[in-house]
């Protein structure tokens, strides 16, 4: 990773709409009321016809921009599980989900902002370009004249932002308020989630929005990555107290953003 003297401007995401039939994960409705970009399941780790449905309609009703978070297809595991699988059934795999989301994103009248794939298959990407390639294939499959800006959302200075460079396809950094990284850089992703001290999110955010800094288990700190002027912060629906640092993660980053001139 190597650092950056351009401004950071940021937003606020977070994977919603992620519950199934008459099962709730999740303070949707909380939540939307915190971020900017909404990343809503398509089926095959979490969510429904009616859960899209009424997430799309929410994050509509909250003027929240609208992107499909699709994964390997693993209820049982909620898509944190690596799976075996090449570039062309993934990328057949995402297209199948994306297309069910663009479905009730026509129904209410909402482009698709963005993709971003969820759970195991976002770290196989990023260490993968044949992987990552497909997955940038997909936002291209849905481009049109009307709406030919999708963006993909990955991981900085890795192949998810190799591919969408080469492809020509806008990439947005992530980055996690809610999970560790490894002393290396490494995004530490986990089945469940455990609690996050609000003093410690505070500390995170402020030292990347200030710094660009990612902070490691270690102790350490890591540049986010090279000529990086954009970051989305990931707020997980799923991990405890989510709501509250939502709240707090999206005053920090509006804030940033008037100092900085960027609102």
């Amino acid at each position: 990773m190597v650092g950056s003297t351009l401004p950071l401007k940021a937003t606020v995401n977070c994977d919603m709409g992620e519950g199934f039939s008459l099962y709730t994960i999740g303070d949707d409705e909380g939540l939307m009321k915190h971020i900017h970009l909404a990343n809503i399941a398509c089926g095959f780790h979490a969510s429904d016809f009616s859960i899209m449905n009424k997430t799309v309609l929410l994050a509509k009703q909250n003027g929240v921009a609208v992107g499909a978070h699709p994964s390997l297809p693993d209820l049982q595991g909620f898509g944190r599980r690596e799976m075996a699988i090449e570039p062309e059934e993934l990328k057949s795999c995402f297209i199948y989900q994306v297309g069910a989301l663009s479905g009730f994103l026509k129904l209410h009248g909402l482009p698709l902002n963005h993709i971003k794939p969820h759970g195991a298959v976002y770290g196989q990407s990023s260490r993968s370009i044949p992987l990552s390639r497909a997955l940038v294939e997909v936002a291209e499959v849905f481009r049109s004249e009307e709406n030919n800006d999708i963006a993909f959302v990955g991981i900085a200075g890795s192949a998810h932002q190799s591919a969408a460079e080469e492809a020509g396809v806008r990439f947005i950094p992530e980055w996690f308020a809610d999970l560790d990284y490894s002393a290396e850089g490494k995004l530490l992703i986990t089945k469940k989630h455990d609690p996050v001290p609000l003093e410690v999110v505070r500390d995170r955010v402020m030292r990347l929005l200030n710094e660009k800094k990612v902070t490691t288990v270690a102790g350490t700190y890591l540049p986010l990555g090279e000529n990086v002027s954009e970051v989305s912060i990931c707020c997980h629906s799923d991990t405890p107290g989510a709501v509250e640092i939502a709240q707090l993660v999206k005053k920090l980053v509006d804030e940033s953003n008037r100092s900085a001139g960027l609102a």
